[in-house]
């Protein structure tokens, strides 16, 4: 007879050797349900509605904001507040005490730079905390005997709060019950193996339970608590250090090295070395300062990374750490955990093989007892309550949680023995019959447990009691596969990204569901027991293959590290509490929503829809903004080193500076500010490389040498040409029509490869340059004016020249350094 077990869809699944102690937020307690019956019995009923009124009103309440992004004035204080806004800001008075209107538009250009920055991160803020406040997890807290779930800061001094498998310990606080209750504290001390805990012991948060349930008093809230000084820092939103960010601050610092000396160089040659007034003089000795100042590169890394977060928010991903939509486009290993990963929520009971003569209305009841036993049971255990009802009327006299590292639970009966249900290849000898049974099951990618009598004297916490147990039955369970699995895992295949499947339940069935889903490599399945334990031979063991089963949650950690000793960028993928080490410790942590709450407070990306083929999206995102800021950084420090170079031979010449403020503010809005912002948010699958400093400055020294040196080579001809005319404009107007036309080549190589979008934005740029040429008002707006013939095709073909030495030296770099 089939029986199904319509568990709840949002429930959480885990394997059997798997961890599938862990629980996902709304998933069903039956233990919430019964407390009202357990307080009459005896069991405390947690404080009074009047003592938490009282104890609000004394301030100990959990009160620690924990955000899950930066505040409004913080945002506006990290765009407001920065070196190079000051720099700018300094001399935008300088020009509007000395200079025209028109020479002082770099000043607007920085406060519409700074408030677009302010106004993207804060639509990424509400964008983050709104789906911060749909992934919070909320304990269960004892108040009038009754259970309720309450948010952590309503958490007050002297609650009783309800912990169960995947939970994480919001505030210290002293054991009251305890019904095998195991917590990892490895996050906090560095121990490895859950610690038992009785009544009277402490716990303290940020650790979570692996196994066993009950309640604990809150001794210690708010600033008070451990986690306020130190584990929370796992769940809060931050902006950490990251290659793309550390790389721009990098470039920054030498840009503030090579601008001081220049900048002081060319206000002495602008001052004192020429015969000119001082408001001209001054003019041209900021217009080439200001130019030296990449001031919208910071501005469109934020942005690029604001619009991540609000695109990947509307799929209901949820990023914890910024920098992960970056981490994740460099990963070159995705491990995943086979249940709540590539299965989903609910399972179903197919069928029950006796064993050994039991009769199977006798199974059904030892079944229905077992489900019984667990207030908070797993998802294999649910499709088994689904499945039989308790009907037993049995006593309960001892009950063990399933534990990730024993692989079985258990529960004693009065009158009627201990009776075990777990992974059979754990409980069974090697030369069990019944274990080929389970292999020809797993082989068709169900899940076995395997359901057995516990011999008669033996304690249910004895680690040897699986070698006397007697098989009573073979319990068949049916998981569900994730309709998106396959088609995601072909992603990764064509992305070159390997995946690697490790789980704790038998290897044999993780490599059909493998296989089911087209994973290659899933015939040569690898059994964890096996596996080496020294670094070296590990990461070697798993390179070499894909699927691995009957994995413990240390050796996942394990894993994690020795991939890593090998230079590889690991993903790490789970929602059961066995996945929290690996999490941790993985360069990318991706937890499911509906996941165990350490999983959750771990995890860099949470996937709040539960839904694997997400990732792919933040894949893509992380790639575009990586390839994207790389193309507009190289515009960015084209036109910085440029700047430099004309300022350093401007000194060694010691002539005029070639343009006023308002030449470099139109060059750069139509070379790079319009077009940067434009292919800062485009779309680009290119996979994300390492090295962006090195990758961008062999390009942008170069190509700013060239631009630079071409441009006063224009200048002094002209000057040359126009010596005792007094065109000053005339000069100034061939230099940067040369400067333009070289900064337009320079674009068109970093919009490649061309789209029509692409094409179109170029030639756009182009036509506004032509305008101003050509339109009367605008000439005299930018003192701007060709004069004569010779002097601006003399020009033009010193750009065509310098830009045909930049297609030369791009394409020889491209072979010289591939991407």
């Amino acid at each position: 007879m089939t029986h199904r077990a319509d568990a709840d869809t949002g429930d959480h699944t885990e394997d059997v050797g798997d961890a599938d102690d862990a629980r996902g937020p709304g998933k069903p307690d039956r233990r919430a349900g019964s407390v009202e019956a357990g307080s009459a019995s005896g069991r405390p009923s947690g404080l009074s509605g009047a003592e938490v009124a009282e104890r609000v009103a004394r301030g100990e309440v959990n009160d620690v904001p924990v955000r899950s992004s930066r505040s409004l004035t913080e945002i506006v204080r990290a765009n407001v507040l920065t070196r190079f806004n000051a720099i700018i800001g300094l001399l935008w008075i300088v020009m509007l005490a000395v200079a025209p209107f028109q020479d002082s538009l770099f000043g607007y250009v920085i406060l519409a730079n700074t408030g677009i920055g302010i106004f993207q991160e804060w639509r990424a803020k509400k964008t983050l905390d709104s789906l911060a406040v749909v992934s919070e997890a909320k304990p269960t807290v004892r108040r009038d005997g009754r259970a309720a779930e309450v948010s952590a800061s309503e958490l007050v001094l002297g609650d009783l709060v309800e912990i169960g498998p995947g939970d994480k310990i919001p505030v210290d606080g002293t054991v009251t019950e305890a019904d095998g209750l195991e917590i990892d504290e490895s996050l906090l001390t560095g121990e490895a193996d859950p610690v038992l805990k009785r009544p009277g012991e402490a716990v303290m948060s940020g650790s979570f339970v692996v196994a066993g349930g009950g309640a604990f008093t809150a001794t210690k809230v708010g600033r008070e608590a451990y986690a306020a000084r130190l584990a929370e820092e796992a769940s809060r939103f931050t902006l950490v250090a990251s290659e793309l960010r550390s790389g721009i601050s990098t470039i920054l610092k030498y840009v503030t090295w090579m601008m001081v000396p220049t900048a002081i160089g060319l206000v002495l040659s602008q001052l004192i070395g020429e015969n000119n007034d001082f408001k001209g003089a001054v003019a041209r000795t900021v217009g080439g300062i200001v130019p030296m100042v990449p001031e919208g590169l910071v501005l469109l890394t934020s942005v690029a990374f604001a619009i991540g977060v609000i695109r990947l928010g509307r799929q209901q991903c949820l990023v914890q750490e910024l920098p992960a939509i970056e981490g994740l486009a460099r990963v070159d290993t995705v491990c995943l955990d086979k249940t709540g990963t590539l299965t989903e929520g609910g399972m179903d009971v197919t069928e029950v093989r006796p064993l050994g003569g039991y009769d199977t209305a006798e199974l059904g009841r030892v079944l229905g007892a077992l489900g019984a036993s667990d207030p908070r049971p797993n998802a294999s255990l649910q499709a088994v309550v689904d499945a039989y009802p308790d009907t037993s009327g049995w006593t309960l006299e001892a009950a063990l949680p399933f534990s990730s590292a024993r692989k079985y639970s258990g529960a004693a009966f009065t009158d009627h023995g201990g009776w075990l249900l777990g992974a059979p290849d754990v409980l069974l000898g090697r030369s069990d019959p019944a274990l080929a049974d389970t292999e020809e099951l797993n082989r068709q990618g169900l899940r076995v447990l395997l359901l057995a009598r516990a011999p008669r004297g033996v304690a249910l916490d004895d680690p040897g009691i699986g070698a006397g147990a007697e098989p009573a039955a073979l319990v068949v369970v049916e998981q569900r596969l994730r309709p998106d699995a396959a088609a995601t895992l072909r992603y990764f295949e064509d992305q070159n990204v390997a995946a690697k499947v490790i789980s704790g339940d038998n290897a044999v069935s993780v490599g059909a569901v493998a296989a089911k889903l087209g994973l290659p490599g899933a015939d040569r399945t690898v059994d964890a027991r096996e596996l080496p334990e020294e670094p070296e031979a590990l990461a070697r063991a798993i390179e070499e293959h894909t699927v691995f089963g009957r994995v413990t949650p240390q050796q996942k950690r394990n894993m994690v590290a020795a991939l890593q000793s090998h230079g590889h960028n690991v993903a790490m993928t789970g929602d059961g509490v066995n996945d929290v080490l690996a999490l941790k410790d993985a360069d990318i942590g991706v937890s499911m929503g509906s996941g165990a709450e350490a999983t959750r407070a771990v995890a860099q990306i949470v996937l709040l829809n539960n839904s694997f083929s997400t990732l792919p999206s933040v894949v893509a995102e992380g790639r575009r903004v990586i390839g994207n800021i790389t193309r507009v950084a190289t515009l960015f420090l084209v036109k910085t080193v440029y700047s430099v170079l004309l300022a350093i031979l401007v000194v060694c010449s010691q002539v005029e500076y070639p343009f006023l403020p308002r030449h470099l503010t139109l060059l750069s809005t139509l070379t790079i500010g319009v077009p940067a912002f434009f292919l800062a948010l485009a779309p680009n699958k290119e996979r994300a490389r390492p090295h962006f400093v090195r990758r961008v400055m062999r390009y942008a020294i170069p190509c700013g040498v060239i631009a630079g040196a071409a441009t006063f080579v224009a200048y002094l001809v002209a000057r040359a040409y126009y010596a005792g005319t007094g065109a000053l404009a005339a000069e100034t107007s061939v230099a940067t029509l040369t400067l333009f036309l070289i900064s337009m080549w320079v674009l068109a190589i970093v919009a490649r490869p061309y789209t029509w979008w692409r094409v179109l934005l170029v030639a756009a740029m182009g036509l506004g340059f032509l305008l101003v040429l050509t339109v009367p008002w605008l000439q005299d707006f930018f003192a701007l004016r060709l004069v004569g013939a010779t002097m601006p095709w003399t020009g033009v073909g010193i750009a065509a020249a310098a830009s045909l030495l930049l297609e030369l030296l791009w394409r020889w770099a491209g072979r010289r350094f591939p991407a």
